[in-house]
């Protein structure tokens, strides 16, 4: 089967979309429907939902025994001082920071960074300066998205009660939002704008000089900017990523960080995430998570503790995922479209052959795969929102997850390749 062309970037403002996407239902909801009809041609096996099936840090269950009796008590809201002391001392080793955030009032625990992202649109509304709140006048608020775009943002956006504006994320400006797309008009109704580096799924990594100008746009409207970093230590060549807050100055001024040990440690059901970042949006979301978030249990907080202090484990699950990147190199060079990304663990692979009059070209292409191979993958449009042109920019994607451990991967990528050709 030839290439797909790489296809125009679009992404318009989705205030009127017909189609809500990902802020609306799961994707994998959406993709279970699409194959409810389907029986699959060999056993099954999953890269669809990027949960890490690298195997745990040894060390896991012995700081969970240690530490049994936490679960005897409520746990703090903003987290153990040791847990933000760890988070904290893992800043300052991992970045290149103008100083390390202060663990009492820069840094918090998150049950996963899934919650805290979703949280943070209301915190940002809740915190809009009067001058701010001037500008606005009376148009609605609005939150800035990539396109495609982790589902939680949406949700968060919404609700917040705030208009979710998808940014123009051009294919040949390497996936990263346009900047210059950020109007004054846009930027002063604003209220945040969510960015992810390493992104998913396209696994693009923003060089340096890109968030100092984002940051600086960003600031000059008081819309606050929360970096997705959960993927910050899956990265594919010699350099890690930049954070944001290594752009951020030593205030931190309008930027919080979130992470998270899931994919980090491959700890998925640990749900133990942490941000860090301008201390006056830390203080007030720590108060506000104290009456509506979910905790995190006190002996999950010192495997995250260990985890965080622990480097070797980390090292050796990147080469894991480097190693797989090689097998994909090996297989997939010259089909789809396929680029080995910066960072992440998915490929995001352009099947815009297969379109047909029912199903969008990755809707057909996970069908395929399922009937014929039994491999579950996602359609990229379930990944994104449509446009008020009715265009959605991944529907004639598919994302695949490299999750699995090597052989798998060996055995799962040549199937793929089978399934499509």
């Amino acid at each position: 089967m030839p290439d797909a062309p790489s296809p125009a970037a679009v992404a318009t403002p989705a205030a009127a979309a017909p189609d809500p996407g990902p802020a609306a239902r799961s994707p994998f909801v959406r993709l279970t429907e699409l194959l409810a009809d389907l029986a699959p041609g060999k056993p099954a096996l999953s890269l669809a939902v990027g949960e890490p099936r690298h195997a745990m840090p040894g060390f896991v269950g012995a700081v969970l025994a240690g530490h049994l009796d936490g679960f005897g008590r409520y746990p703090a809201g903003k987290g153990l001082p040791e847990f933000r002391r760890a988070a904290s001392d893992w800043f300052a080793r991992r970045y290149a920071l103008a100083r390390t955030p202060d663990p009492e009032r820069e840094v918090l625990v998150l049950n996963g960074s899934r919650e805290g992202l979703f949280f943070a649109a209301l915190m940002a509304r809740r915190l809009l300066s009067p001058h701010k709140r001037a500008r606005m006048g009376e148009r609605a608020p609005a939150v800035l998205l990539p396109n495609p775009f982790y589902a939680a943002y949406g949700a968060g956006a919404e609700a917040a009660g705030c208009e979710s504006v998808d940014l123009p994320l051009p294919a040949d400006g390497g996936w990263l939002p346009d900047l210059d797309a950020l109007t004054p008009e846009l930027l002063d109704r604003s209220v945040a704008l969510y960015f992810a580096s390493p992104a998913n799924p396209q696994g693009t990594i923003a060089p340096r000089a890109y968030l100092e100008r984002l940051v600086a746009l960003c600031r000059a409207h008081e819309v606050m900017v929360f970096a997705d970093e959960c993927y910050s230590e899956i990265w594919l060549g010699d350099a890690p990523p930049t954070g944001i807050l290594e752009v951020a100055g030593p205030d931190f001024a309008g930027v919080v960080a979130f992470n998270s040990l899931s994919k980090r440690s491959s700890l998925p059901g640990l749900r133990c995430g942490f941000c860090a970042g301008e201390a006056r949006f830390i203080e007030a979301f720590a108060d506000f998570r104290n009456v509506a978030a979910p905790q995190v249990p006190e002996p999950l907080q010192w495997v995250g503790i260990a985890a965080l202090s622990d480097e070797a484990h980390v090292a050796e699950s990147r080469d894991l995922y480097k190693a797989k990147f090689d097998v994909a190199d090996q297989v997939l060079g010259g089909h789809f479209g396929y680029q080995r990304p910066d960072g992440g663990f998915f490929l995001w692979l352009n099947v815009a052959g297969l379109r047909t009059d029912e199903f969008s070209a990755g809707e057909e292409a996970a069908r395929l795969l399922w009937r014929r191979e039994g491999l579950r993958t996602v359609p990229g449009g379930y990944l994104c929102r449509s446009g008020v042109d009715g265009r959605n920019p991944g529907a004639d994607y598919l994302r695949i997850a490299l999750v699995q451990d090597l052989a798998t991967t060996q055995e799962a990528l040549p199937r793929l390749l089978a399934g499509l050709s």
